[in-house]
């Protein structure tokens, strides 16, 4: 059967690749053609485009690059047209997914199926009207969304599992270096690791990283290493680190495989940390962080922004954001998970493994693509 991936970040590119991989093992002549990156063309199939053509963040970006955001969009909707997949599989970005799906489920009798949903329980939940309308299976991959979607607002979904789970656990069995080898690979002292991942993208970039190196030079018993983020050029990094910091591109878990603790920008990066069990402060300073404060106050439907701490339900690691996000603030949350006994420490780790029995065991990409290729075959059967 064909398939049709559209994604647009490198997360996303790493699950959906998972999934391919998966869905050949239950589907021998799976063909595919995709929005997506480098992990997934290593699967096989034909690339369209890169995501890295279609990620824009923030008001003034997506408002600089609306005639190319459109273009792809038109693109994108006549290519799946064309192609006539046997399903499209959408994966998380929904600004442009969830215009993908109105159109297709609109001028085609395509399936539409949604792998990692767009999380409406945190902002914009008037978009289940489209989702419900355009969306033929959706895909869960965090367990608080069941009672969302389907006690809530009485739309059957599929929770598979979570595929960080997946990536992570096949990584420690299979591909990660020891720590001599991680060390020598990338001239590192032998000394413990504090992890910066300071986001994707540029303008997180540029709003997290100044200040996360200012934090960890509070401590130089540690060296800190920077997790280049992906599509990102090594000369972007030059203006914000010094001789002091070692910026690793490609290696991100193996970073996190030897730090002792990490400063993270919000997104996927936490959840991944906390499976490497490595004791972290989330960091997520923006223009107008009192603004954000406030809004965050009245409007958004969630406690936290982590998602440790979403799916644990509690505060597991300490999340500095917008107008908390500041240089004392992050030197001390930090120092307090340093010592290897500190109360912070031991705690946070404690809670790690709660939140790690609520995701469930590894399987997250085996069980969609199990019941994605079953729904099809039915589907075909039957007509």
């Amino acid at each position: 059967m064909k398939y049709y991936l559209i994604v647009g970040e490198a997360s996303g590119d790493l699950h959906a690749s998972n999934l391919m991989k998966s869905i050949k093992e239950f589907d021998k002549n799976a063909e595919f053609r995709f929005f997506g990156g480098d992990l997934m063309s290593a699967v096989g199939g034909t690339r369209v485009k890169h995501y890295r053509e279609l990620a824009y963040m923030g008001f003034i970006p997506v408002l600089l690059h609306l005639r190319t955001i459109f273009a792809n969009m038109k693109l994108c909707k006549k290519d799946v047209e064309a192609w006539k997949p046997d399903a499209l599989i959408l994966v998380d970005y929904p600004g442009f997914n969830l215009s993908i799906a109105k159109y297709i489920h609109k001028n085609t009798d395509i399936p539409v199926y949604y792998y990692i949903s767009p999380k409406i329980w945190a902002w914009k939940e008037r978009r289940i009207k489209n989702i419900k309308r355009d969306v033929d299976e959706l895909f869960s991959i965090l367990p608080f969304e069941i009672d969302f979607f389907e006690k809530k607002h009485n739309y059957k979904i599929n929770y598979v599992g979570n595929p960080c789970v997946d990536a992570v656990d096949e990584f420690k069995r299979n591909k990660a270096l020891s720590r001599a080898d991680f060390l020598e690979r990338n001239n590192l002292a032998d000394k413990q690791i504090i992890a910066l991942l300071a986001g994707s993208r540029k303008q997180e970039i540029k709003a997290n990283l100044p200040m996360m190196l200012q934090a960890v030079k509070q401590y130089p018993a540690y060296q800190p290493v920077l997790a280049g983020a992906p599509g990102i050029d090594k000369e972007f990094y030059a203006p914000y680190i010094d001789a002091g910091v070692k910026i690793v591109f490609g290696q991100t878990y193996d970073i996190l495989n030897n730090a002792h603790a990490a400063l993270v920008t919000s997104g996927t990066a936490t959840l991944e940390t906390a499976l490497f069990n490595v004791p972290q402060v989330v960091c997520y300073a923006m223009p107008m962080g009192h603004l954000y404060s406030w809004l965050k106050k009245h409007f958004l439907k969630v406690k936290y922004i982590s998602l440790v701490n979403l799916v644990a339900d509690s505060e597991v690691v300490r999340e500095l954001v917008a107008a908390d996000m500041k240089l004392p603030n992050v030197i001390a949350e930090l120092g307090d998970l340093l010592p290897a006994d500190s109360e912070k420490r031991t705690a946070m780790l404690s809670e790690y493994s709660r939140m790690m029995e609520i995701l469930g065991k590894p399987g997250a990409s085996g069980r969609a693509a199990e019941k994605m290729v079953s729904l099809l075959s039915k589907n075909t059967d039957q007509r």
